[in-house]
């Protein structure tokens, strides 16, 4: 796909300076432009590369004013880093907007899907299964029974939704997610032997959630596992059964959540975080990476260590933790001073 100046200034309501039919048909970093690609310009750190960069196009702030000669095309805009997001979606949009039905795959005779539908080769859509409008499945995806998609949602090659799952309009679930398996229920009886306890329930994600490549979220025992809306899951997460995540919350790679927790709105967790099932985590709360919580986290609280401390107090004891050889020194010494004076 070739753009030209003119149609991104279009796509971004940005001014040319330069040649107006100059093209493009690939992205570069500003510092790596080659010929026929598109970069952009927004961290002031960066400036030098501009004058050298060899990107035929490079979307700019309006304020910026050119020291030397430049041999790229300018496009101004607002926000350059805005913007360029802006059409890194919009170039999403136009490659990944494929439609009909590749062979081979399998399509239950009762599936209803709506207009502009993709399915990838060798993918599999059970019974009474329920998709939207703009709909993208990869190949090799899996969608159970009785499953529901909205509108604008992408399922990347690999993805296996289990059935029974309810995804939201404008979901994204990456290459490798598992949505909807069974939730990690064992009772042992009195040999010590595991009876599996069934998993009736299903996963509902809410509108705009996104979800790793290689992350699982378990079905809930009786009920729903929930994801509500703008939840957004890195790679290789687990979130265990009957477990509910508040609205435009972030959990980093590795991190695992036990069942029925429940983790409030707006929180951060970072990577390889551990957090123990039935406990209740607020709102605007912030975990950094490798912290163990296992106790209910209050609105607001900022996190760190294992088993997590407030933040403030575990950077004060960490100050100590880092000292204790030279504390320990110390109390020798003092010792010896003791037992000198007893003598």
């Amino acid at each position: 796909m070739k753009f030209t100046a003119t149609q991104i200034a279009g796509i971004l309501e940005g001014e040319v300076e330069g040649n107006p039919e100059t093209a493009v048909h690939k992205l570069s970093k500003i510092e790596e432009g080659e010929i026929g690609s598109l970069t952009f310009l927004a961290n002031p750190k960066y400036t030098s590369y501009i004058y050298s960069t060899k990107a035929s196009i490079t979307i700019v702030n309006k304020d910026f004013i050119p020291e030397q000669a430049l041999s790229t095309t300018l496009i101004k805009v607002e926000d350059a880093y805005k913007s360029f997001s802006k059409l890194l979606e919009y170039y999403n949009q136009v490659k990944n907007n494929k439609v009909g039905i590749e062979n081979p795959s399998f399509v239950s005779e009762n599936v209803n899907y709506g207009e502009g539908f993709y399915l990838g080769a060798f993918s599999y859509l059970g019974n009474n299964v329920t998709i939207g409008k703009d709909v993208k499945v990869y190949p090799n995806v899996y969608i159970g029974d009785n499953v529901t998609i909205g509108n604008n949602v992408q399922l990347f090659a690999g993805a296996k939704v289990y059935s029974e799952s309810i995804i939201g309009d404008g979901c994204v679930i990456h290459s490798g997610a598992i949505i909807g398996a069974d939730g990690f229920g064992f009772t042992p009886n009195e040999k010590g032997e595991y009876s599996k306890v069934p998993q009736t329930g299903n996963v509902i994600l809410e509108e705009n959630v996104d979800v790793g490549a290689g992350t699982t979220i378990d079905r809930a025992t009786l009920g729903s596992t929930i994801l509500r809306k703008g939840v957004k899951l890195d790679n290789q997460i687990q979130i265990a059964h009957n477990v509910e995540i508040g609205e435009h919350t972030a959990i980093a790679a590795q991190t695992g959540v036990a069942g029925s927790t429940k983790i409030g709105k707006h929180c951060l967790i970072g990577g390889q975080v551990g957090i123990v099932g039935h406990i209740t985590i607020g709102d605007r709360v912030r975990i950094q990476a490798q912290s163990g919580i296992g106790r209910n986290v209050k609105d607001g609280e900022v996190l760190q260590g294992s088993p997590a401390l407030n933040y403030g107090d575990y950077n004060k004891s960490y100050v100590h933790f880092k000292n204790l050889p030279k504390l320990v020194n110390q109390v020798f010494d003092l010792e010896k001073k003791i037992d000198i004076k007893k003598d």
